[in-house]
């Protein structure tokens, strides 16, 4: 039981002057996934440790702080109310220490953390591993893959300096510009049977592309993918036969598969070999934006304003 006598309070006020704060790393960690095992694997460091770590704050504050239900460890109302306080300050404290110097890309050995769709990988990824060899040697970086829903929380914590995604409706304190506006084309393979059709000459009607049978990529488990979503706002659905979550997967099942595939044209290029044809759509679709999103908290931090620089120079 927690006490709740004077001395003790007297006593936890000490503990807390005497905090280690590589707990609240841990704390903040906890409160955004829920989870110890997930925790552990962010910070690199077991379970067990996260829980050693949630049990000294817990006594340091006289509360219990998070509470098991099934796989979750759910914050109690203190810590639901005092958590965004000691994350937002954790995030002020990050920011000043990225202030901290001089950055000089030649030398640094910082290492950034980008946030993409596997999809954008093939149009970005070699672009600034070239740029970087070239202008900083010693930077690395690691793209990872995060929920839409997670964006602005993954920022504000830390855990991210970047993310490249689709245009989404989101406010301050997240900044976001766009980077890449890409239409659509279709792939399809040399062997499909509208391509063996005589009046094929490179090119095929409206009505052939809604009668053929489509491929979609998506990572999500549920939900129209970007291209029917734009087809619907026209009122226009196709037949969908096959999903899958990769456009390199879908690219292989293609080849042998009367299906086609629709894509963004940049994606479309580098997927297209001497197997594959490359087809503009046989109608208009609104295109499709990458933007950059980032935390208004690094506006200033010099390293990183030079890396989202970066994609500016990659998507001129």
């Amino acid at each position: 039981m927690f006490a709740e006598q004077k001395g003790a309070a007297l006593a936890d006020l000490k503990a807390i002057q005497q905090l280690d704060l590589n707990l609240l790393k841990v704390f903040e960690s906890l409160y955004l996934e829920q989870n110890m095992t997930r925790t552990a694997e962010r910070l690199h460091i077991t379970p067990s440790a996260v829980s050693h770590a949630i049990k000294r704050l817990r006594e340091c504050l006289q509360d219990p702080l998070f509470e098991r239900s099934k796989q979750k460890m759910l914050p109690t109302p203190a810590c639901q109310r005092m958590a965004p306080l000691i994350i937002d300050n954790l995030s002020r404290l990050r920011q000043i220490l990225q202030l901290w110097g001089d950055f000089e890309p030649e030398t640094s050995r910082h290492h950034f953390r980008i946030a993409m769709h596997d999809a954008i990988e093939t149009a970005i990824l070699p672009k600034l591993t070239r740029y970087l060899a070239k202008h900083a040697p010693n930077v690395t970086y690691a793209s990872i893959k995060i929920e839409r829903a997670q964006l602005s929380r993954e920022l504000s914590a830390g855990h991210i300096d970047v993310v490249l995604d689709v245009a989404m409706p989101i406010k301050p304190p997240v900044l976001h510009k766009k980077l890449i506006d890409d239409d659509f084309s279709v792939l399809i393979s040399n062997n499909h049977e509208l391509v063996n059709q005589q009046k094929f000459k490179g090119g095929f009607s409206r009505k052939d592309y809604f009668s053929a049978k489509h491929i979609s990529v998506s990572n999500r488990p549920s939900g129209a993918a970007i291209e029917d979503l734009l087809l619907q706002e026209q009122g226009l659905v196709r037949k969908t036969t096959i999903r899958c979550q990769s456009y390199q997967a879908a690219r292989e099942i293609i080849r042998s598969e009367n299906l086609i595939l629709t894509l963004p044209t940049s994606i479309a290029r580098r997927l297209q070999d001497e197997t594959l044809q490359l087809i503009k759509l046989p109608f208009s679709l609104a295109s499709i934006e990458t933007h950059l999103y980032w935390h208004q908290n690094t506006e200033e931090d010099a390293a990183l304003k030079w890396f989202r620089e970066i994609f500016d120079t990659m998507t001129d």
